[in-house]
């Protein structure tokens, strides 16, 4: 049975902050208390979007009246999963026991 890197994309709400690197920050440091010792296997990082004007990319937060949704890209190796969707039901079920409220789109599954 074939190994696949399975990536979810989570919107993370960070209240109380000031600034958009602040957010990025604090969204960073609670995924990851949330995720560690059990899950130190799942790789976190900020999120990009592209710019509708432009196209350049851009890391993914969006801060309005000192609150932010900051956009985390998490990454699971799935060992012997039947095909790409099981594989990703696996990763969305084991992440998402750990981070409750956060809502999570699969956004890519390779095989490797």
């Amino acid at each position: 049975m074939p190994n696949y890197n399975v990536y979810l994309e989570g919107a993370w709400l960070v209240k109380d902050v000031a600034t958009g690197e602040d957010a990025i920050g604090i969204a960073l440091a609670e995924a990851g208390k949330r995720l560690n010792p059990k899950l130190d296997y799942v790789d976190v990082e900020v999120g990009t979007m592209g710019c509708a004007a432009c196209g350049e990319e851009f890391m993914s937060a969006y801060l309005v009246a000192d609150t932010a949704i900051v956009g985390l890209l998490f990454q699971m190796k799935v060992y012997e999963a039947e095909t790409e969707e099981h594989a990703s039901r696996i990763a969305k079920s084991v992440i998402g026991k750990a981070l409750r409220d956060v809502p999570l789109k699969v956004v890519e599954v390779e095989e490797f």
